[in-house]
């Protein structure tokens, strides 16, 4: 079988999904070791037997549901390649809004970065790697996930300017920061099940449930971050789709000024927040 055979193949077993030629390119790339694009013009390549028979395998996964990024181990998240695993949540697009709005809105003079729920720290390594001066700490209450985030924080190069915490969320913290930085768990219980079965069936409940109406974490988030910021610091939280009213008013309720960033999509997907 040829490169080409492989991937008429695989696109042709994923065709269910929105883009099957481009996932079987990637899924090919990944058990040949390669880049994506070295195989435009390597068509008439034969495919050896190991690659044949993960590339077979990774197939056999994505067609059962399995996220991409799960079989290939990463995902890119502000042009930074990450490692990924189960026990976290896979980085989002609609997560770099976050970083646009921190880039928009925090202190030119930012020096202490907090990332709240780091998962694979994508925010964290984002937000050092667009303020080149500033320090970051990632908490995350699984262990495993700040492992992640530490591996990855070495993985780009910005190990000597991060440092990370297993806790729950800022529980043991008494220091202050110019950029507070959280995607919380912000899905109501109830719609859990009801997700594409790629996040309801391999994305960790802990990292998605944010209790029956969606808002647990803001309430135990808000009433902390006064504390946490310096002088002029700024704090900017992930929010779901229609949340923005609700999550505005905790917010209010904590002493703050909200605002909001769109993202792609035009849903209110940033929450900054100021000190009234």
């Amino acid at each position: 079988m040829t490169a080409g055979e492989a991937l008429a193949h695989g696109a042709a077993r994923l065709a269910h999904l929105p883009e099957p030629r481009r996932e079987a390119r990637l899924l090919l790339a990944h058990a040949l070791g390669v880049t994506p694009a070295a195989l435009f013009g390597g068509a008439d390549l034969p495919l050896p037997p190991d690659a044949a028979a993960a590339f077979a395998a990774g197939l056999a996964r994505r067609a059962a549901g399995t996220p991409l990024a799960l079989i290939t181990g990463s995902r890119e998240f502000w042009s930074l390649d990450l490692l990924v695993s189960p026990v976290t949540l896979i980085p989002r697009a609609d997560s770099e809004t976050l970083i646009e709005a921190a880039l928009a809105t925090a202190p030119a003079s930012t020096g202490r970065i907090l990332d709240l729920g780091t998962g694979t720290g994508c925010l964290l390594l984002a937000a050092l790697s667009e303020f080149p001066s500033a320090w970051g700490l990632g908490i995350d209450r699984v262990p495993a996930a700040a492992a992640l985030a530490r591996a990855n924080a070495a993985r780009t190069g910005l190990a000597g300017r991060a440092a990370f915490l297993c806790a729950d969320w800022a529980a043991p913290l008494a220091g202050r920061f110019d950029l507070i930085l959280s995607n919380p768990p912000y899905i109501e219980t109830a719609a859990i099940p009801g997700l594409m079965p790629e996040v309801a069936r391999h994305e960790p409940a802990s990292a998605l449930d944010g209790g029956a109406d969606g808002l647990a974490a803001y309430r135990a988030l808000l009433p902390a971050l006064p504390g946490l910021l310096a002088p002029g610091g700024i704090a900017i939280l992930e929010l779901g789709a229609g949340q923005a009213p609700a999550v505005a008013g905790l917010a209010e309720a904590a002493g703050f000024l909200p605002s909001f960033r769109a993202d792609l999509a035009g849903i209110e997907r940033a929450l900054i927040l100021r000190p009234g």
